[in-house]
């Protein structure tokens, strides 16, 4: 029975993972789409996009919970820690069904690639963003400082400012 039980906790972990690389390869688009919307400063597109993102995070939570019970089932199955259950462990485990190790390392070689490039690409978007704020926090600043000292327009009266009401960032409500 561990063996069947085994063969059936294997097959339900490979479709587990196929979900997972599927669903992070669907994803690798969109986050390279986020890229050129960030460059565009096209708010509404960064919207839809996160939209989809937070979709695509739903799922592979989802799918993350199920691969984590069959790795449980397996350590039970097999009398081992969870944590000595890696994909690279589970491979080297699998050395007498030769069909399934190769598809578990090819999975795990897949999955490893697409999620090194989605990581890479959010990690630059993720610099894009800081860039972006960074910038803002300097306009704004310059904003700012052009309010608070609008230059060396002196009235006679050598303490008060002669500043118009745009520069104070008031309105003249006798207009």
């Amino acid at each position: 029975m561990e063996n069947g039980t085994m063969a059936s906790l294997m097959e339900e972990l490979i479709t587990t993972l196929r979900g997972e690389q599927e669903t992070y390869q669907a994803l690798l688009p969109v986050v390279e789409s986020k890229t050129q919307a960030i460059i565009a400063n096209d708010l509404t597109k960064i919207q839809q996009i996160t939209e989809l993102e937070q979709e695509a995070i739903g799922k592979v939570m989802m799918l993350e919970r199920k691969r984590a019970e069959v790795i449980k089932n397996m350590g039970i199955v097999l009398n081992k820690k969870v944590s000595d259950l890696t994909l690279p462990n589970l491979i080297k485990l699998l050395e007498q069904q030769p069909a399934q190790q190769q598809e578990l390392k090819e999975i795990h070689t897949e999955l490893t690639k697409i999620l090194n490039r989605v990581n890479s690409v959010n990690g630059h978007n993720k610099n894009l963003i800081e860039q972006s704020l960074e910038m803002i926090s300097y306009n704004m600043n310059i904003i700012q400082s052009t309010r608070i000292v609008p230059g060396n327009n002196y009235t006679r009266n050598a303490g008060q400012w002669d500043m118009t009401a745009s520069q104070t960032g008031m309105f003249d409500a006798k207009q």
